[in-house]
Order: structure tokens, then C-alpha cells, then sequence
């Protein structure tokens, strides 16, 4: 069992320093009143060529597109990564904390639970606490009755909940961006 996955967004750098300690030139940044969006490659990926990601502090969720090469995982949409996320600090910089939990968006259809097993497992060996596994299921929950509510639209809830446009490639509506 691998410890929580940990990154540094460095938005003054340009670069994210992923899980594994791999520095990652960033081609976009944008920091929001409600988190931060990333934008950048992703080379010598097998699987994905480009990453977008939003930290969503106040939500607990991070939210990934993974541009998939050769139409892998073509149905996904959002990965929503739970856990702690934060920022700025003192020098510009982001940290998240992933808890092991996910939820993937495939459009049409409600959310879908992922990876229950790795945070019981993460608990008995010492790797998160009770406090940080029930928030966990409490961050889950939320987002699978947020998204229910708003018949099965992640995008849209996301949106409501962040309390602004949750933007990305395919989602950006005119607002001068």
C-alpha cells in the first residue's frame, strides 16, 4: 500500500511536482476565488498526452481530464480525485493530498465510486486516520448526491458547488477567458 499521493502546484515556477517527485512544466495556470486550474503535457505518458486539473479547495475534490491517446477510457469525462487540497501559501504554491477514493464521470450516467477497498486498506495500515476516512465518504457523498440532484450532470453541479465556472476545454463559456 502506497502512501497518500502528494503534489506541489507551484503556480510562480510553472510547474507541477507530481506524486513520484517528477517536475512537470505547467502550460497554463489559473487561480479563482474557489481553486486553481492546471493545464499541461503530459510526455511519455502510455496512456494520456495531456492533463487538466482543477483543485477545488472548499469541495475536496480534485478534478481531472485525462486526454487518453487512441480513444482509451473514451467514455470518461471527469476523474474526481478526494482528499485535501490547498492554497496559496506564502510563495504562490498549491498542495493536494489525494485520500485514495475517486469518482469517474462517464456523461449520462450517475457517478461511479472507485477504490472503496484502497481506503480501508490505507486505514489499517496507518496511512489515514478515521477522521480523514470519514471525511472522505462524507466528500464522496456529497458529490454523488450534488451530482444526482442535477440529473446526473457533474459539470453543472461542479460549477454550482465551486461557486463558479469550473472550466475546461470542452466547458468554457464566455466569460473573457
Amino acid at each position: 500500500m502506497h502512501p497518500p499521493k502528494r503534489e506541489v502546484f507551484d503556480v510562480p515556477a510553472m510547474t507541477n511536482t507530481d506524486n513520484k517527485g517528477f517536475v512537470r512544466e505547467v502550460e497554463e495556470y489559473r487561480v479563482t476565488d474557489y481553486g486553481l486550474y492546471m493545464s499541461r503535457s503530459a510526455p511519455g505518458h502510455p496512456r494520456f498526452d495531456h492533463l487538466e486539473s482543477w483543485l477545488l479547495p472548499s469541495l475536496g475534490l480534485r478534478a481531472n481530464i485525462f486526454h487518453y491517446q487512441g480513444g482509451f477510457r473514451a467514455n470518461q469525462r471527469l476523474y474526481l480525485d478526494i482528499g485535501r487540497f490547498s492554497g496559496p501559501d506564502e510563495r504562490g504554491r498549491w498542495y493536494a493530498e489525494d485520500w485514495y477514493l475517486d469518482l469517474v464521470d462517464v456523461p449520462g450516467s450517475p457517478l461511479e465510486l472507485i477504490d472503496v477497498d484502497e481506503v480501508f486498506e490505507a486505514h489499517r495500515c496507518g496511512l489515514l486516520d478515521s477522521d480523514q476516512c470519514v471525511q472522505a465518504v462524507e466528500i464522496a457523498t456529497r458529490a454523488l448526491v450534488g451530482a444526482a440532484a442535477h440529473g446526473n450532470d457533474v459539470q453543472a453541479w461542479l460549477d454550482d458547488a465551486a461557486g463558479g465556472v469550473v472550466f475546461f476545454r470542452d466547458h468554457r463559456p464566455d466569460h473573457g477567458w
